[in-house]
């Protein structure tokens, strides 16, 4: 599933289904109880695929999202008129819509909150780190690009006593963003 614990609240989740599809429309009536779309992506494990691709995803555009961020604001942009812009852009994705890494930019993202909640460093870092095996076993070369260098982030951001256990938005702060 997507749409983390904001999601969930709201009732506004998004499921990547692997299964036969004769089983797709019963597995689509309960899944649509938690959330609005459900998505078939292919036999069994192909849901499982589908998550491993979109985290990926998301963990290289938080770090973007938070060092655009960091750039702008250093340049004496302020914070929600940026990420206003950025959100009628090319370079509006999740974490600069949703779940800003910013403090005070957006009042239901874990950075308003001190960056708890929301969907944990250590879980970023698993996810990525599954994300690169799958890549890996499929033959794909995810160090070659963006990847290691992401899994390096992620795994310095957990190790980071002031970043531990917080939302993996709080790469804005490990980045030295500014959050006042």
């Amino acid at each position: 599933m997507s749409g983390g614990t904001v999601g969930a609240a709201a009732g506004s989740l998004t499921f990547m289904l692997g299964a036969p599809s004769d089983l797709v429309p019963q597995a689509t009536s309960i899944l649509q109880h938690m959330g609005r779309r459900v998505l078939h992506l292919g036999e069994p494990g192909a849901g499982l695929c589908g998550k491993l691709a979109n985290n990926y995803l998301l963990a290289l555009n938080n770090i973007a999202t938070a060092e655009a961020m960091n750039l702008g604001l250093r340049l004496g942009l302020d914070a929600k008129t940026l990420a206003g812009m950025i959100n009628i852009s090319t370079g509006k994705c999740w974490p600069s819509e949703v779940n800003n890494p910013v403090p005070g930019v957006i009042d239901t993202a874990p950075a308003s909150r001190g960056y708890s909640g929301g969907f944990g460093v250590a879980l970023m870092k698993k996810d990525l780190g599954l994300a690169i095996e799958a890549a890996e076993r499929a033959g794909v070369d995810m160090d070659k690009g963006l990847g290691g260098k992401a899994r390096e982030i992620y795994d310095e951001v957990d190790g980071d006593e002031a970043c531990k256990g917080k939302d993996f938005s709080v790469v804005y702060r490990w980045l030295g963003g500014k959050e006042s």
